[in-house]
């Protein structure tokens, strides 16, 4: 069987969570590629809402096996208490969780990097969660760091301390001040609770699962356009967000990628620094971000909103190969008499283009808009297309055409029970 993707096509915050959650029952394992703690994967079910951080969204279906893979990195302290706050679901995790013994290990001296860093960049900062991910991936890079699997060799303290006196050094040229007593304690502690899971090498189980034709949904965090090689560059995150980090985050051929299926906003969002040509600095955005409860799963920080960019979704479908298009929050535009469509920029020198420029961290683009009408009605209730208002259904139609793809998934509230399915996914 092939491994089907998905993933996020804007900044990030698409709704990735309930996807997964609603797909996995058609699947027999679920794993996470890439990113770390920064992502916050939001399901609610039953009247309850959960929020991941690193554990797969699948891990509410007990016949389900979710995977950590080596492209993510791994903070033991924020693990435990994942875990911890699962118990009362009555999960059995040690059964249907592995995580991959090549996974990078966030140390708490990655997390005083990481707010030395920021602090340095002044006005100029990238908006990190400052969860330590970005130096955890420059150690990995820089071939020092260390993962999942040191930590049950015998000399793991040796090699804790090799990296952390480096850190310390660093550190001590930001003339950043701290103190590592009480997250070191926590540290050591979720080291020691983490021994007791599956730890495992993920590629052997995600290729036997193929070999075995089990059906295999790879999931992403953050957004295509946080890409570290295709994103806004350098307000970026620090891995592959893209369908090509399913590969190298679990050890997959590209011959055995399926289905991409891509996931955004009917309108967008975006955390911290960075472009943003459809952002809406006035009450019609602050009416989005209240209305869609707009603020960071991870962080609580009020995110930025504007309407869909369609340059911008064409070019994240394009680098993904996506073959299903999903949309979620449609919901949110329910209280908008008229909606607008993002179509193309104009550059500084009046030319127009549909393309993302490189320089655009460095200009501002005006988005050229085209309006249509806003349905101004509840969809609470629709679980069938034919029952969603016409507007609606012709704001879909308007990005079918743009897009070329059909939009197989259209969520209209926050519980996993909240959709309209057609085509493949019906």
């Amino acid at each position: 069987m092939a491994v089907d993707v998905l993933l996020g096509l804007q900044w990030g915050d698409e709704g990735k969570g309930k996807i997964v959650d609603v797909l996995a029952p058609r699947y027999q394992v679920v794993a996470r590629f890439q990113g770390g703690p920064n992502a916050g994967h939001t399901l609610e079910f039953d009247g309850f809402k959960h929020v991941l951080h690193q554990i797969p969204s699948g891990i509410f279906r007990q016949e389900v096996q979710n995977i950590i893979g080596n492209g993510v990195v791994l903070d033991p302290i924020i693990f435990k208490k994942e875990i911890e706050g699962l118990a009362h679901f009555n999960l059995d995790l040690k059964k249907n969780l592995e995580i991959s013994k090549k996974a990078s290990i966030i140390l708490p001296t990655h997390r005083l990097l990481d707010a030395a860093y920021e602090l340095a960049k002044g006005k100029e900062k990238i908006g990190s969660t400052l969860k330590g991910i970005g130096p955890t991936y420059t150690d990995k890079i820089s071939r020092q760091g260390l993962r999942v699997g040191d930590m049950i060799s015998p000399n793991f303290p040796e090699k804790y301390k090799a990296l952390v006196d480096r850190h310390k050094a660093i550190l001590d040229v930001y003339k950043y001040e701290y103190d590592l007593t009480e997250a070191e304690a926590a540290f050591f502690e979720a080291v020691e609770f983490m021994k007791q899971f599956a730890l495992v090498d993920s590629e052997y189980s995600v290729n036997n699962a193929i070999n075995l034709g089990k059906t295999i949904l790879a999931e992403g965090a953050q957004g295509s356009l946080l890409d570290v090689d295709f994103g806004s560059y350098p307000f970026v995150t620090s891995s592959n967000t893209i369908s090509a980090g399913a590969c190298t985050g679990l050890g997959v051929a590209p011959k055995n990628i399926g289905e991409v299926f891509g996931i955004f906003k009917a309108y967008a969002t975006r955390v911290g620094s960075g472009p943003f040509p459809t952002e809406l600095e006035d009450e019609v955005g602050e009416s989005m971000r209240q209305e869609g409860r707009e603020f960071g799963s991870t962080t609580g920080r009020p995110r930025r909103c504007g309407w869909i960019d369609l340059p911008a979704l064409k070019y994240a479908m394009m680098i993904n190969g996506v073959t299903q298009l999903i949309m979620m929050k449609a919901d949110v535009l329910n209280i908008f008499e008229e909606i607008l469509v993002c179509t193309a920029y104009e550059m500084p020198d009046g030319t127009v283009t549909d393309h993302i420029p490189f320089e655009i961290t460095d200009i501002k683009v005006k988005p050229i808009y085209a309006n249509l009408p806003g349905w101004h009605c509840s969809l609470e209730g629709m679980r069938d297309f034919n029952e969603l208002p016409a507007e609606l259904t012709n704001y879909i139609a308007f990005l079918e055409k743009h897009l070329n793809l059909p939009i197989n998934f259209i969520s209209t509230g926050p519980d996993r029970e909240a959709c309209v399915l057609r085509g493949s996914l019906a």
